[in-house]
């Protein structure tokens, strides 16, 4: 039997090296033990320093090499507190040189084994995540939120990094018996294992945290298997909020038939009215013609022209001079426009507020609008990712943008990207070919050019100098228009 002695139960490297050396030398599995400490000591069966090597070993033997796959499943895999973890691995290790596509044979029951083991540590990670609680301390006088955890399995190191990217403004520790993690707002430190009582009991802050748990529980959608399938019993001890929830699972029945007898609330005044006088009768597709800007921006929220509203928390529409000689057409609002109810105030509008300052064009003297009215997206975590309107979307759209134009009667329209293009001219022109062209309108003139967020979007510092002149030159010829 041959032995190697690892320096933790997490020491991947460790088992590595050993494990690399006891395949060069021909050690089967079932022969070769990996022991953490002073288990390594204690065996009384074989050499328990086999990094070392033996005389007679043939260096270029340690050059074997595996796929990139099989060290990131043995990386996750080595957190998983199973005593035969390091055994198993060693068996696919064993087994690699000559399948070598081992891994893809999911029926193999090692391969399935260790991929089992790869998604218990994940998951391990993922309620970690979501079930660490910080209480507030005080260390030197300053705040030091503290939690005490106890993982599922050994990932404290592998989850540490997120909470040092979330908390990133906080002094924060987490204890486990595996360990400790220590982050100052500037560098994440490890410890050695740590003690329930080394953690605050509670806090101050943990009567609102209850208070706002409770206010947002929902008797009517109750389902107990599912709650303890997403927060198992095994992490409610250290969860200020279990403790309100037998007591709400108790009464969700009794407040489940209070709030089916309680009367409908009364409905927005503010948008029944809108969609009383505006959409009721769908009078905007049936003649109705907006005497004024105020009136259009208030018709648009109740447009269900296309699906684009179920998303979006308003529709946005054009803002600037009554009578502008200017008008700037962009795509859509982005995420910052969508909340705050303006085109072009995110960062693609400071962009295009500092080019037309450079072009010597004032932008309170334009009318400043959107092809579509509608912030069209995809959520990814917490941020609504932007995604490209199709044709149907800025054709239905495009009575919005025909209104504002018959109300504001610009000289020349600005078109920026391909959507806003499409928007004003009727068809989708290429962009890049047609920058910088002036095309003659029935009612005005446009120019074409790209839109400020693909300004922001090239990565090369140089280019994206240059393609920033070009877009001054064409906001310049804009201005000559005028």
């Amino acid at each position: 039997m041959r032995v190697a002695a690892l320096a933790s139960e997490t020491d991947f490297d460790g088992w590595r090296k050993a494990a690399r050396r006891f395949r060069a030398a021909g050690v089967r599995p079932g022969e070769a033990a990996f022991r953490v400490g002073e288990r390594a000591q204690a065996d009384l069966f074989g050499s328990a320093h086999p990094e070392e090597g033996r005389p007679g070993e043939d260096r270029k033997e340690l050059e074997f090499v595996v796929p990139r796959a099989f060290v990131e499943l043995a990386q996750a895999v080595i957190l998983h507190r199973s005593e035969d973890r390091f055994d198993l691995l060693y068996r696919l290790l064993w087994r690699l040189e000559r399948e070598p596509d081992l891994l893809k044979v999911v029926s193999d029951r090692d391969v399935a084994d260790a991929f089992e083991r790869a998604k218990n540590v994940s998951r391990a990670s993922h309620k970690m995540k979501a079930f660490v609680r910080f209480r507030l301390a005080e260390e030197d006088g300053q705040e030091h939120w503290v939690s005490w955890f106890e993982p599922a399995h050994r990932v404290l190191e592998r989850t540490a990094p997120f909470f040092a990217r979330r908390f990133a403004a906080m002094r924060w520790s987490i204890l486990t018996p595996d360990g400790q993690a220590h982050w100052d707002n500037r560098l994440l430190t490890f410890g050695p294992p740590a003690t329930r009582d080394m953690a605050p009991a509670e806090d101050e802050i943990e009567d609102f945290w209850k208070t706002y748990y409770a206010s947002t529980f929902n008797p009517a959608r109750l389902k107990t298997k599912t709650m303890q399938g997403e927060m198992p019993k095994r992490y409610w001890a250290n969860l200020p909020e279990a403790a309100l929830i037998p007591e709400l699972i108790a009464s969700a029945t009794n407040r489940t038939e209070t709030m089916v007898a309680a009367p409908a609330p009364e409905p927005n005044p503010r948008l029944a009215k809108t969609l009383s006088r505006i959409n009721r009768d769908h009078a905007f597709e049936e003649g109705f013609v907006p005497s004024s800007l105020e009136e259009l921006g208030q018709a648009v929220q109740a447009c269900r022209r296309c699906p684009l509203w179920r998303d979006a928390t308003q529709g946005v529409c054009g803002q600037g001079a009554r009578a502008a000689r200017l008008m700037i057409v962009g795509e859509q609002p982005g995420d910052q426009e969508d909340l705050a109810g303006k085109p072009f105030v995110g960062p693609a509008g400071q962009v295009l507020d500092a080019a037309l300052a450079e072009a010597g064009i004032d932008r309170d003297d334009a009318f400043v609008t959107n092809a579509v009215r509608h912030f069209k997206h995809t959520p990814r975590g917490k941020k609504r990712i932007h995604q490209t309107p199709t044709t149907s979307e800025i054709t239905a759209c495009r009575w919005w943008l025909d209104a504002e134009r018959a109300l504001v009667k610009p000289k020349v329209i600005l078109t920026l990207g391909g959507t806003a293009a499409q928007g004003v001219l009727g068809r989708k022109p290429e962009v890049t070919r047609m920058r910088g062209q002036v095309v003659p309108l029935s009612d005005a003139t446009a120019l074409i050019t790209v839109h400020p967020a693909w300004l922001l979007r090239i990565p090369d510092k140089a280019v994206a100098a240059q393609e920033r002149e070009r877009f001054i030159a064409d906001l310049k010829a804009v201005q000559r228009l005028l």
